[in-house]
């Protein structure tokens, strides 16, 4: 596990002990809460990337719907406004 053998692991408990004598077990508790609510995080933020890289755009037309269309659709046209525009004069 990781390269550390007993003696390395007997030696951080030693530690663990030492510092945090009778809250240890609350530690290793709330530490232990922690994993895995990462997990979770890790794991919902993979399948929200893997859903949104593999998913079909949403304003994307597949060829069979263009297939029973004759002619493109027209372009939008802006809407009417009050002001007229304003020409630039033309250079002869």
């Amino acid at each position: 596990m990781f390269g550390i053998g007993p003696t390395e692991m007997l030696i951080v408990g030693i530690i663990a002990v030492i510092l945090f004598g009778n809250r240890l077990p609350s530690v290793a508790r709330s530490l232990g809460k922690s994993l895995t609510e990462f997990k979770k995080g890790m794991r919902e933020f993979e399948s929200e990337m893997h859903s949104s890289v593999y998913s079909e755009p949403a304003g994307r037309v597949s060829y069979s719907d263009q297939i029973g269309r004759s002619t493109p659709p027209a372009p939008e046209q802006p809407a009417a406004s009050a002001e007229q525009p304003v020409s630039e004069p033309q250079h002869q």
